[in-house]
């Protein structure tokens, strides 16, 4: 028989589950803000992948070599790592808000800037441009999601917006060829472009924090900010580089990001080669490739915050949820042997599904761990860090193809990235917990 306490106890809903009942009678504004990430996210990765899905006409048409090709994709990441480390700190300063914007007109003036490029000097110029804009893209993201939504909301959040990279990559070998065949391939980067101004508009309309949209129910923002209040003193680069959790997320992303700028840009290539494919039919096998990553991206998000509503903590939902991934990657090191192009597909698409959903989860270590005034700077410096990783990666796929013309060296770098990437994070933070900033 209960006591008078269990019975009171039981009769009385918890705090959590009154607000949330609050929040979704009074409406889901917050997953309006998430369309509009999404919606950045496909437009940044149609952008991006463009260079790998016209890759053998590019070849073919500006002479280059796989170490000409791979070197435009270095000084891309030559300036991606530059602008994410300075876009983190810069929208930790004037928000979310004015940083997104900013960063998506410097990466479309620099996106229809391919359009005019003749040398690889210049298509490699238009690159560097493209990658100091398209850097702000997660920062900015990130600090949104931060500034929107609980910890145990966020890396759905997250994988729901970075599912739109899986989107870009979806429409781009689908859309992008018809437009080349129709127009060419330069004005296909000015067409793409010039039309993504649409979300520009629609981002400066609808978006403000929290606290400043009228939107906004009273109920809806007690779910918003449920969790406890965290310094909002700004913590300089100096500080956050000497915290073991700030390396713990950075070479996290120095592990697995070079992974993934490797599918983008020659998986295409790769599919070209292996499968004797052209322009017009590759695209369904890569848009397959990356439909399948889009249920990784959700359902890595999903998964690690079922189990922090389930009572587990950040430390093993987040962990549990990025060893299921790196498991899941191994089999990518028999793709290069595997004849039937669907099956490599699968493998491929079950890769890739397994990056986004260990990404999902990188994402979300610094808002868990880190007060909101630092989180832009945190994935700033991971951004970075996986972005010279990203380097040093172009530069050995350049240099295998060329020399000896094989994919295996490259599936079996993917293939062990994953583990490595979760025991750096493991190592540094075995727990996961919330940094102390002293006043």
């Amino acid at each position: 028989m209960m006591s008078a306490s269990q019975a009171d106890a039981a009769a009385t809903p918890s705090a959590e589950a009154t607000i949330g009942r609050a929040a979704a009678k009074a409406g889901h504004y917050r997953w309006v803000i998430v369309g509009l990430l999404f919606a950045a996210t496909v437009i940044n990765y149609v952008d991006r992948q463009m260079i790998g899905v016209l890759k053998p006409e590019l070849m073919r048409d500006l002479a280059w070599s796989e170490t000409d090709f791979a070197w435009v994709i270095f000084w891309f990441q030559v300036a991606y790592a530059i602008g994410y480390i300075g876009f983190g700190k810069i929208v930790d300063v004037i928000g979310a808000r004015v940083g997104y914007a900013a960063a998506f007109i410097i990466w479309q003036i620099a996106h229809i800037a391919h359009g005019g490029a003749y040398s690889t000097v210049q298509f490699a110029m238009a690159r560097f441009g493209l990658g100091i804009g398209e850097s702000g893209n997660f920062p900015a993201g990130i600090k949104a999601v931060t500034e929107w939504f609980p910890a145990k909301e966020r890396a759905f959040a997250i994988g729901i917006f970075n599912a739109g990279a899986n989107i870009g990559a979806i429409i781009t070998p689908l859309v992008v060829p018809l437009l080349v065949v129709a127009y060419g391939w330069r004005m296909a980067f000015v067409i793409t472009g010039v039309v993504a101004f649409v979300w520009l508009v629609a981002w400066w309309a609808l978006y403000r924090r929290p606290r400043e949209h009228a939107r906004v129910s009273q109920a809806e923002l007690a779910w918003i900010e449920q969790d406890p209040a965290d310094p909002v003193e700004p913590i300089g680069w100096t500080r956050l580089a000497r915290m073991r959790e700030t390396w713990a997320y950075a070479l996290g992303k120095f592990f697995i990001d070079p992974i993934w700028w490797f599918f983008l840009f020659w998986l295409p290539g790769y599919l070209f080669d292996r499968y004797d494919l052209n322009l017009l039919t590759f695209g369904l096998p890569l848009a397959a490739v990356y439909l399948i990553s889009d249920v990784g991206s959700v359902a890595g998000g999903w998964l690690s915050s079922r189990l922090m509503r389930a009572g587990k903590s950040a430390n093993f939902a987040r962990k549990l949820t990025m060893f299921i991934c790196a498991c899941a990657v191994v089999p990518i090191f028999f793709a290069q042997s595997i004849d039937n192009m669907w099956l490599a597909v699968l493998v491929i698409g079950i890769a890739t599904a397994a990056h986004q959903a260990f990404s999902a989860n990188l994402y979300a270590l610094p808002g868990d761990i880190f007060p909101r005034a630092a989180v832009g700077s945190v994935v700033g410096i991971g951004g970075t860090v996986g972005a010279i990783g990203g380097m040093l990666m172009a530069l050995y796929a350049g240099a295998v193809l060329d020399r000896i013309g094989s994919y295996v060296p490259l599936f079996a770098v993917a293939g062990s990235a994953y583990f490595l990437a979760l025991l750096a994070v493991h190592l540094l933070s075995p727990r996961l917990e919330p940094v102390r900033v002293s006043a």
